[in-house]
């Protein structure tokens, strides 16, 4: 199975390297451009076949070390 994982930032939460990329887009004549904001994306290959139990390891995966929770929301996809 694959497992496909997008971590972003909470609202609210300060994003500088978002800001600098927001900065270099209008440098580069990119106008209208308001906000922007960052993340990660992860693809894993898993070997389990069951697609609940890989959620179940993908969401324990992303708790304790993918994401920083206390800060970061994630969404989780899981393709057979």
């Amino acid at each position: 199975m694959k497992a496909k994982v997008h971590v972003t930032l909470k609202n609210g939460v300060l994003d500088p390297q978002g800001k600098a990329i927001q900065h270099a887009l209008g440098s580069l004549g990119f106008s209208g451009v308001d906000d922007v904001r960052q993340g990660k994306y992860i693809e894993l290959d898993l070997a389990e076949t069951d697609a609940a139990k890989a959620r179940e390891a993908v969401e324990r995966m992303c708790k304790e070390l993918l994401a920083n929770t206390v800060i970061e929301n994630y969404a989780i996809s899981i393709e057979g």
